[in-house]
This record gives C-alpha cells, sequence and structure tokens, in this order.
C-alpha cells in the first residue's frame, strides 16, 4: 500500500509539474517569448568558416568565403568578419559591436582594400544591402528588444514541432521593416522563420534555418537562407569549422585588425 501510495505521489507531482509548465507556456507574453530568444546562451566567444553564396533569379551563383570571429565583453558583443574570396572582395572586412544598453545603437565599420579606407556605417546606411547580398548592415546587428512591440499570435504546429509565433510592430515609423513575424521552436527558443514586412505592410524578404546543431551544449545555427521575394534572389549562410570558447583575444577587435587583415 506505501509503495501504490508512493507511486501516487510521484505520479501527481509529475503531472502537476507538466500542468505548470503548462501554464507558464500559455502565460508568456510575446515580449517574454523574443527576450528569450535573446538570451540564449551563445557562448565567450565563437570562430567559425562561413560560405556567403548569393544566387539571383536564374539561378547563378556568386560564392564568398569569410572567416568570423565573436566575443562577449559582458557589455558588448563583438564580431569581426574578414573575406578571403574571390579577388574582387577579398581582403574586405567587417566589424560589429553591439551594445547591452538600450540606448546604444550598434557600430559598424567596413574595410574596403581598393581604397585602403575604413568607413562607418552611419545611421541612414544600415538599410543598404551588404556586401550585395539580401541582408542589410541593420540585419547583421541585433535589433534592441523594446524598439518593437512584440505580440503574441496563436501558437502553431508544423511537422510536429511546436512553436510560438510572435509579431513584433516597430515603434519607429521610418525604420525599413514596419513589422515582422517569426516562428519559435519552444523546446530551443530559437527563431526558425522570420517575415519582413515593407513600410507599406508587405512582404518582401524571408528568413529561414536550414539546419542547426548543439556544440558544447550551446545551439549553433549552421544553415540560414534570406529569400528577397520582391526579387526572386536569394542568400545563403552556411557556417563550418565551428569553434567555440577558445579565447580569442580582445585585440582581434579593432580597425587595426580590419586593415591588417588575417
Amino acid at each position: 500500500m506505501k509503495t501504490i501510495k508512493l507511486k501516487a505521489i510521484i505520479i501527481a507531482l509529475v503531472l502537476a509539474g507538466g500542468y505548470s509548465a503548462q501554464i507558464m507556456a500559455q502565460e508568456l507574453t510575446g515580449r517574454d517569448i523574443i527576450e528569450k530568444v535573446y538570451n540564449r546562451p551563445t557562448g565567450d566567444d565563437m570562430t567559425s568558416d562561413l560560405t556567403m553564396t548569393l544566387i539571383n533569379k536564374s539561378g547563378s551563383e556568386r560564392v564568398r568565403k569569410i572567416k568570423q570571429f565573436t566575443k562577449d565583453f559582458g557589455d558588448v558583443e563583438k564580431s569581426i568578419m574578414f573575406f578571403q574570396s574571390p579577388a574582387d572582395v577579398k581582403n574586405t572586412s567587417f566589424m560589429n559591436f553591439t551594445y547591452d544598453d538600450d540606448s546604444k545603437s550598434d557600430d559598424q565599420w567596413i574595410y574596403l582594400p581598393a581604397i585602403k579606407k575604413t568607413k562607418r556605417i552611419s545611421s541612414d546606411s544600415k538599410s543598404d544591402s551588404f556586401m550585395g547580398s539580401d541582408f542589410t548592415y541593420d540585419d547583421l546587428g541585433d535589433r534592441k528588444l523594446d524598439a518593437d512591440t512584440h505580440n503574441r499570435l496563436e501558437d502553431e504546429t508544423i511537422d510536429g514541432v511546436d512553436y510560438y509565433v510572435v509579431e513584433s510592430i516597430s515603434k519607429d515609423e521610418d525604420y525599413m521593416y514596419s513589422k515582422t513575424k517569426t516562428w519559435i521552436r519552444k523546446d530551443h527558443f530559437i527563431g526558425l522563420k522570420k517575415e519582413f514586412y515593407d513600410e507599406d505592410g508587405e512582404l518582401f524578404k524571408v528568413l529561414e534555418v536550414k539546419k542547426f546543431e548543439e556544440m558544447d551544449g550551446i545551439i549553433v545555427i549552421t544553415n540560414s537562407q534570406m529569400v528577397d521575394t520582391n526579387r526572386n534572389h536569394r542568400t545563403t549562410m552556411v557556417l563550418s569549422n565551428v569553434k567555440i570558447n577558445t579565447g580569442i583575444p580582445s585585440s582581434k577587435f579593432s580597425e587595426r585588425m580590419m586593415t591588417r587583415g588575417l
């Protein structure tokens, strides 16, 4: 009888825990969900090789090889990438600083070897295409959590996977995206699909995560694609040779390193 009673108590606790988790999931607001996406562990630093492929509507491809480094400094996350090929973009470098301080926007620089000059990306230029891709400079930075109003929409289940769906509406009427819509896996809090809407509320870009992997307990997105639905043009980003927490020196992230290269 004691054994049966003990089992009954355990089952009751498990059911209660599951019910509690279900209630908590139901009570999450759109902002809560996006905040969890932002706070997903990424490690202290990361090194990787990036293959960026630009594909036009006829299927022609331009492939670019990049080496990139990212490091979390606590109050700021710094990243730098070096273009290795083809010849027309070789030795170009790009650096981005993302601050925890909500009042500070990202700082970005690009080094152009043809003119041997480092250019700071102004706020007016952040909507420009990054190196001819379907990503803008702004896409490569981090959107501040409270720059948008996040509305939780009806949850969805796709191919057996449960998703939160969140619509994020820009508080800045002049921002290039009037809103975005994101599908977020409930188990990992990864946004696997994101739709971007223009100033008129029309869909014009879609970002999809094609593959992600767990490395040293950290979820790393290794294959993603951005599609411009108006131009029928797309850009794929494939990561390889990923290394986490290797102790990248702080000196790697400077304008001097941008000009010096690898």
